[in-house]
């Protein structure tokens, strides 16, 4: 997601990008937001089963001194590139070399790494060129083994809403202004967001396994950005008492959706709300994962620091050593 800034609700177009022959997807999305929202531990899919999956690679288990044979992409946006963790080492995608796909790719020893992720990036930019970052579809090949995906934020809008519903708050700090706002004429816009933005997650990963057939794939969702209960901590996260809900509830339908698209799309997911409940922005520096609207250590505002970056890096291990989180 961008930081304080929104991108709107872009759709991604490609030449020759067609739905496959698969009947009632509408059904089957439904069906499959039904279960996640239920269940909240979908089982694994079939990339757990398939040769990268199995073994690591294309080329049988390393030698115990070797580097695995694994070549990962990272694509996403600044959930993923990490804006303001040191050290960065990308000024056009404000990416760091400690956001959660290095710290995986150098503890796994995985044999190749490229990671395009890019802050404010949306589905389009999977397709599109952003400033001197490529199209970051274009990382992906049929050699690629392990492909991460974190997307969708900016497609729903958060930056733009995190500003929205920090100005709204102080109209109304004890009431829901921002929600007010956002469901006005009676629809849920946010919600609308969310189930606008599931159509493009499907198109990339149906791009994705195009591109490498073989790899495994693995949807990342969103960490927890405001306490998991209660009113959050207005002033010093400028969100009425009444919002707090409403963005926490809209953040958990995002990663909701996340997680059906993945189950749909033979992909993985990877719960990051979970492992940083009690880290959110509303914590004291030394608990929190994800920084406020004022960061006190190098991060972007509403962004994960250091130490949120470790903790999805840690939960996407968990993914790929075949145990999640489970609440």
């Amino acid at each position: 997601m961008a930081a304080i800034s929104g991108t709107g609700t872009g759709s991604a177009h490609t030449a020759g990008e067609a739905s496959p022959g698969r009947p009632a997807r509408s059904g089957r999305r439904a069906a499959a937001l039904g279960a996640a929202a239920v269940g909240g531990a979908l089982a694994l899919t079939a990339a757990a089963v398939s040769p990268a999956a199995a073994h690591g690679g294309h080329h049988g288990r390393p030698p115990a001194h070797a580097a695995p044979a694994v070549d990962y992409v990272a694509l996403g946006d600044s959930y993923t590139s990490a804006p303001g963790v040191p050290a960065q080492v990308d000024a056009n995608c404000v990416r760091s070399d400690r956001n959660y796909p290095s710290l995986v790719a150098a503890a796994q020893h995985y044999r190749g790494f490229t990671d395009v992720s890019c802050g404010g990036a949306t589905t389009v930019q999977m397709w599109q060129a952003q400033g001197t970052n490529p199209a970051q579809l274009t990382a992906v090949t049929r050699d690629t083994d392990l492909v991460t995906l974190q997307i969708g934020g900016n497609d729903v809008g958060f930056g733009s809403i995190i500003a929205t519903c920090a100005g709204l708050s102080v109209t109304a700090p004890a009431g829901s202004p921002c929600k007010d706002h956002y469901t006005a004429g009676g629809t849920d816009q946010l919600a609308l967001n969310v189930l606008r933005t599931a159509p493009e997650i499907a198109k990339v990963l149906r791009a994705v396994h195009r591109q490498a057939p073989h790899a495994r794939v693995v949807v990342v969702g969103y960490p927890d950005l405001l306490p998991d209960q209660g009113p959050g901590c207005f002033p010093a996260v400028p969100f009425a008492a009444g919002d707090v809900p409403y963005l926490r509830s809209t953040e958990k339908e995002l990663n909701t959706m996340l997680r059906a698209e993945a189950l749909l799309g033979g992909a993985s997911y990877t719960d990051t709300y979970g492992p940083t409940v009690g880290h959110d922005m509303c914590q004291a520096p030394a608990d929190r994962w994800i920084e406020p609207l004022t960061p006190a250590p190098p991060a972007a505002p509403a962004h994960p620091n250091a130490a949120g970056e470790q903790a999805m890096a840690a939960a996407l291990t968990g993914t790929l050593n075949g145990h999640g989180h489970r609440r």
